[in-house]
């Protein structure tokens, strides 16, 4: 018997299925959003210049949790919905599962707000975000009701759309002073976790999986993409930050919030005089599949529980959106936000070996039966 339950299996429609492969651009483009443009700094406040081996270590860490995500599903045979049915009933379960839902919201909210930041520091500082997150969400809730298939359309044009931006990292090393990289190993153990977990807001994002793990056809062939995407992640945030420590100087990188945002103004075109501001345009292909993808997360778990229509579920989440984002109009607010997001994720990451074990033992004793 390989599921823990196959009442609890979830049937997902051929024509909403998408292959394996495109399994790679979902985790991708979860993870890499808003997190990206100024997480620098953070990681850099406990171990310095060695914080590039903080993501390592937080990789490794992410790829060790995605393994036990697919064990989960692959024993329940559904979704997170369906294991913690599995594992503590109906009625507790279920809240468990809306805590998913919950945090998945707070995902959105965070991302939403953290851009518009963005764009009110770096582009429009009388940007009136009431007009600005009302037709943001609209596009937003375009994409959503459009299925899954569609969302994840978008996260490949995404992830194909933002590899020019990589190659843009050449302009600082040109000029950058790779001596600042030494000495190497320069801080203990306990300074380098410290730094890991301050990197862990940028890695969320494989928990979405344990959502749209029926909507992969042959999902266990999907295993290998999963982790090649967790693997191009890693890569990007360690040569973005790599080379921000070879232009900034400790010093000075204490002072920048936004570090890639920053680099970006010293790319220089014949034709482009600011291409912060493009750089920051195309970086709306980023967020939108972040958003798309945490909102499809948070609103599917009510209907799995409830039976509700899922388009009415979205609507409620995008008004909760609306007015949160209203709510939060203050720079430290936001940080805040960003910092409770992380801390919270953090605790959903290590939740996840709990469910593994919880699984294992209840696969075990029903094998027994």
């Amino acid at each position: 018997m390989n599921k823990l339950s196959n009442t609890n299996s979830v049937r997902i429609p051929e024509q909403f299925l998408i292959t394996p492969m495109f399994v790679f651009f979902i985790i991708h483009s979860m993870q890499v959003g808003v997190g990206i443009l100024g997480f620098e700094s953070y990681i850099a406040e406990h171990s310095g210049f060695d914080s590039w081996i903080s993501i390592l270590l937080a990789g490794a860490f992410i790829h060790l949790l995605l393994w036990m995500v697919y064990e989960i599903l692959k024993k329940s045979g559904g979704d997170i919905v369906s294991v913690h049915k599995d594992l503590f009933g109906k009625y507790i379960g279920g809240l468990f599962s809306l805590f998913f839902s919950f945090y998945f919201l707070l995902l959105a909210l965070t991302v939403l707000r953290t851009f518009i930041e963005v764009i009110q520091v770096w582009v429009f500082p009388s940007l009136r975000i009431e007009i600005f997150t009302l037709v943001f969400l609209g596009l937003i809730y375009y994409l959503v009701i459009g299925g899954f298939r569609l969302v994840t359309g978008f996260c490949m044009i995404s992830v194909v759309l933002t590899v020019p931006l990589l190659l843009l990292k050449f302009f600082p090393i040109e000029v950058g002073e790779v001596n600042y990289l030494y000495p190497v190993v320069d801080h203990s153990l306990l300074d380098f976790l410290k730094s890991a977990k301050a990197s862990i807001l940028s890695f969320l994002g494989i928990e979405l999986l344990l959502i749209f793990y029926p909507f992969i056809k042959n999902p266990q062939k999907s295993v290998k993409w999963a982790h090649f995407g967790v693997f191009y992640t890693i890569l990007v945030y360690l040569a973005t930050a790599l080379v921000a420590f070879v232009y900034y100087s400790e010093e000075q990188l204490q002072h920048v919030t936004w570090g890639t945002i920053s680099l970006w103004k010293i790319v220089e075109f014949p034709f482009i005089e600011r291409f912060e501001y493009i750089g920051i345009a195309l970086w709306v292909y980023v967020i939108v599949p972040n958003i798309c993808l945490a909102m499809l997360g948070a609103s599917r778990i009510p209907k799995r529980i409830f039976n509700v229509n899922q388009k009415v579920m979205i609507v409620i989440y995008c008004l909760i959106l609306y007015a949160a984002a209203l709510f939060l109009d203050d720079r430290e607010i936001v940080d805040k936000v960003n910092t409770f997001t992380g801390e919270v994720g953090l605790y959903f990451l290590l939740y996840i070996p709990v469910l593994y074990v919880l699984t294992l033992v209840l696969h075990k004793v029903r094998n027994q039966k």
